[in-house]
């Protein structure tokens, strides 16, 4: 530890993203990203903002892509917040809404920036067990008086499972009092947005990202919806940091992407129709996987261990994520490629599992 660190930077485990290795050429199935490219809408947008305009600050309430996601998800400007990318969008949200004096709730296994963000504000986070299935379980996750608020990636990531809507109504009407946030990162791969819960629970927050379903992974765009008074708290947060999350090319590029709904619905249905074949040649190789509705695979063998399938696949040039943390040390995941990307992944693993078979 640096002397020169504070005690709060000393006493971090930051976040750990997947590796993003130089040494050779990888089919990269480890991070999540979309296989596809952005909507051509969205990157002629981006070029023609890339103008002596650049000169000038970005417009730092982001007008036009507030306007534009309010329109699309049919909801009033003042319920949509956006900022750089949704882990900027969740940070704010920890700052905005728990209280460090109780703690907040969320499964224990789930995004870790969650356990990051709690250490950086100081709250006391309490982890619900996942059942052994890694089903989450609702009923643990109630008690306004012992708790802050709660948070849920749905679907849950690393497992890819899906909680129905119905579920997610009955833990809000449950906590009345609390903040529910709803982490939306891959509901657009098969999952039913809990936005249109929002006119009946003030105290829902919904947060998405455009890095995933969009492929803009590399802008940087997310955004949060929910009542007036939480987009407020954001807003207070945000400009107590920075007034100026998203850049001129970031706000052009996402209302353009938001505008090309046949792009969007064209390479989604892309990626969950390889997930779903692909998810049938994995279970016949053997492989317990859960259902997954993302945009990426929770897969274990019942005889190999996952980290040496790990290793066997990277020397082979594909990457997928390994994560060395109890309960889910045997598995895998394994982002959706293209099919040609997901074919030389199953011809990989097929010759990794012969190999240590």
């Amino acid at each position: 530890m640096s002397k020169y660190w504070s005690p709060l930077a000393g006493s971090l485990e930051p976040y750990v993203p997947g590796e993003q290795p130089k040494d050779k050429s990888y089919i990269k199935l480890n991070t999540n990203e979309n296989p596809y490219p952005p909507s051509p809408k969205a990157t002629e947008a981006i070029k023609a903002a890339a103008d002596s305009d650049l000169r000038l600050y970005p417009d730092p309430t982001c007008d036009i892509l507030i306007k534009e996601a309010a329109r699309y998800y049919g909801l009033q400007e003042k319920q949509v917040f956006v900022g750089n990318g949704s882990d900027e969008v969740l940070a704010f949200a920890f700052a905005a809404f728990f209280d460090p004096a109780k703690p907040v709730l969320f499964p224990d296994i789930t995004y870790s920036f969650y356990k990051v963000y709690a250490k950086m504000y100081g709250l006391q986070p309490k982890l619900i067990p996942v059942e052994e299935d890694f089903a989450i379980p609702l009923e643990q996750f109630a008690g306004n008086a012992e708790h802050t608020g709660i948070i849920l990636p749905n679907p849950n990531a690393p497992t890819a499972k899906l909680l129905p809507l119905s579920d997610l109504e009955s833990l809000l009407e449950r906590n009345p009092d609390r903040v529910v946030i709803i982490d939306e990162a891959y509901i657009d791969f098969g999952g039913e947005s809990a936005v249109k819960l929002i006119p009946r629970y003030p105290n829902l927050l919904v947060i998405q990202t455009l890095s995933k379903s969009r492929s803009l992974a590399g802008l940087r765009v997310g955004m949060a919806f929910g009542s007036e008074e939480l987009i407020e708290g954001l807003d207070r947060i945000k400009n107590s940091f920075n007034s100026y999350t998203l850049d001129r090319l970031a706000l052009y590029g996402a209302v353009a992407s938001l505008q090309d709904e046949a792009y969007f619905r064209e390479t989604t249905g892309k990626v969950m129709e390889t997930r779903e074949r692909v998810a049938g040649r994995v279970a016949e190789m053997g492989f317990k996987l859960t259902d997954s509705k993302a945009n990426f695979l929770f897969i274990s063998h019942p005889a190999i261990a996952a980290k040496e399938l790990f290793l066997r696949l990277r020397e082979k040039g594909v990457l997928v994520r390994y994560f060395a943390s109890p309960r889910i040390d045997q598995y895998l995941r394994v982002s959706i490629g293209t099919d040609e990307e997901m074919d030389a992944f199953l011809a990989a693993l097929e010759e990794s599992v012969r190999e240590l078979s």
